[in-house]
């Protein structure tokens, strides 16, 4: 009966053991969420955005022309300055006209002997002295002198070698006392004219047609004489001073590649452009109005490589959107579809935000804006 009693009294004390550890877990706190991540946003809005479509080319000679001898002889002198500009119709070099001085001397002689035979039979033949046949035959002895004393000339003539256009004149490729010959693969120099000079660009066909387009719709600027116009921007990143027109009739397409070679005439009055020099072209295609910008720094590409950006909701919760994008103006995507004006783009701490997770944003500034301001609060605590 003791050991009953004392089994009791045992048993209670467990009993109420345990409800007071049953008690004490029921008030214990449970861990509290962590905090939605903090990212920065970029709220996106509709605006007026300029056009411009930037095309890397090469400078061009407007005309160039290579000079070559057109009669075997000795070069005697050059007579310009390599580099210089030249005339049309300058004299270049001089080839010993002396072998065709004598030539032509000759031809004249046997012309005045031809001609006084001719003059001579002339009055024969009327008194029939002399045959019809004879007269005839010294007749066009006298026109094949001319025309051998016509060929000595223009032998003669071309011993000075002249420049067939207006232009700068490269290096010589001869020098004095060197054997040139006629229509040689050689060039002796090579001219160049320099004012206007061409700017070629290699661009995919689809670039040309949409060119052509907005030129027939007047979306392209253009000059007073109504022609798409172009700027050009130096290798230095300078802009040039002259602006230039866009030359739709002289394209020409690779057979190749697909390609095209889109051609812009620019004025060189100073002749800073120089044939072989690495520019960019830039066309203005006017102003579209409601476009939307989205940072670089927030479009990524998924697996099959389309546009994607990160988008935080009304509730801040984040949503994954497929964009399609038209072209890159300065830092910022063109972006015609999958945003619309007020989306917020998450710029920083993409990595901690998921699509479907709730997160902090707050709206992004710029390096320089955040050194500006802990600058101030900088200063501000000093004073302090």
């Amino acid at each position: 009966m003791g050991q009953t009693v004392q089994g009791i009294a045992i048993g209670g004390r467990l009993v109420v053991l345990g409800l007071v550890l049953l008690a004490g877990c029921g008030h214990k706190t449970p861990p509290s969420a962590p905090p939605p991540p903090k990212v920065s946003v970029v709220t996106v809005q509709a605006q007026a955005v300029p056009i411009t479509t930037e095309l890397p080319g090469r400078v061009t000679g407007y005309r160039t022309a290579d000079v070559r001898p057109q009669v075997n002889g000795v070069i005697l002198k050059r007579l310009f300055v390599e580099g210089g500009d030249v005339k049309a119709g300058q004299q270049l070099y001089q080839i010993d006209p002396a072998p065709y001085q004598a030539l032509f001397d000759g031809a004249v002689a046997a012309d005045a002997s031809a001609r006084a035979l001719a003059e001579r039979y002339k009055p024969l033949a009327e008194a029939n002295a002399v045959s019809k046949q004879d007269y005839d035959n010294a007749v066009a002895s006298h026109l094949q002198a001319q025309a051998a004393v016509e060929t000595a000339r223009i032998n003669l003539v071309y011993t000075r070698v002249l420049s067939p256009i207006t232009g700068r004149i490269g290096r010589s490729l001869i020098t004095e006392g060197a054997l040139v010959t006629a229509n040689q693969a050689t060039a002796l120099a090579t001219v160049q004219q320099l004012d206007p000079v061409y700017v070629d660009v290699t661009q995919p066909t689809t670039t040309l047609l949409r060119l052509q387009r907005e030129a027939a719709a007047g979306m392209l600027k253009q000059n007073e004489a109504g022609k798409a116009q172009v700027r050009v921007r130096l290798e230095d990143d300078s802009d040039y001073a002259h602006p230039g027109t866009l030359e739709f009739s002289e394209v020409t397409v690779d057979e190749g590649t697909g390609s095209v070679t889109l051609r812009a005439l620019v004025p060189n009055p100073e002749r800073l452009l120089l044939p072989g020099m690495f520019v960019r072209e830039e066309i203005q295609e006017g102003v579209r109005q409601g476009a939307l910008l989205a940072p670089q720094q927030g479009i990524s590409h998924d697996q099959k490589g389309e546009p994607t950006a990160l988008v935080v909701g009304a509730d801040n919760t984040v949503e994954l959107r497929t964009l399609k994008t038209d072209r890159a103006i300065g830092d910022q995507w063109l972006v015609t579809s999958g945003l619309k004006p007020g989306d917020r783009v998450i710029v920083e701490g993409i990595q901690s935000a998921k699509p479907g997770a709730k997160v902090a944003p707050e709206e992004y500034r710029p390096p320089d804006d955040k050194a500006a301001q802990l600058r101030a609060a900088t200063v501000q605590a000093s004073a302090h």
